[in-house]
């Protein structure tokens, strides 16, 4: 619980209250961590390589929590934007997490579960879809010129397990 307090040693003999931290960072060294309100680590209290894998990026368009999201170059710099299988310039490279208003930054998720999301049914094969740019459907896109990309599957009714494939261009 955050706010918690805790004795420590001073090193003159003497214990002062000392507050636990769940955000990491230089700040932060040799203070007690504490779990966020999720009952988890803060990935920013990991070392380097282990966590999550994310990179922050600028973002062109406004993007909501569970976003599927393309990573494309605009004047040298990597841009986010909502991904879309009508658009073979879109396919899904990740996912967001939590909002984000452009233009700026995202933490995009390479890898990982998708959560917070609704309606889902266990096992069940999840794909880009053309219809709503960003976000998942169940089932996969038709017609020519779209695309055809396999994103993950639910592990359960709130869940996708991020595994994307290639996206397939349909003829």
């Amino acid at each position: 619980m955050a706010g918690e307090k805790f004795p420590k040693h001073n090193g003159s003999g003497l214990f002062e209250e000392t507050e636990a931290v769940q955000e990491g960072g230089p700040g932060s060294a040799n203070k007690i961590a504490a779990l966020d309100n999720s009952g988890r680590w803060a990935t920013t209290m990991m070392p380097p390589g282990i966590g999550a894998d994310t990179t922050a990026l600028a973002t062109s368009e406004d993007l909501a929590s569970g976003d599927l999201v393309n990573i494309y170059d605009v004047a040298g710099t990597p841009t986010a934007r909502k991904a879309n299988a009508s658009d073979t310039t879109k396919p899904c490279d990740g996912f967001v997490l939590a909002a984000s208003t452009a233009p700026g930054p995202a933490i995009v998720y390479l890898e990982g579960p998708i959560v917070n999301l609704s309606g889902l049914t266990a096992g069940t094969r999840m794909f880009l879809s053309a219809a709503t740019s960003g976000a998942l459907t169940a089932t996969p896109p038709t017609g020519g010129g779209k695309v055809v990309q396999y994103v993950g599957k639910a592990v359960n009714a709130t869940t996708v397990n991020f595994e994307p494939e290639q996206p397939i261009k349909l003829a």
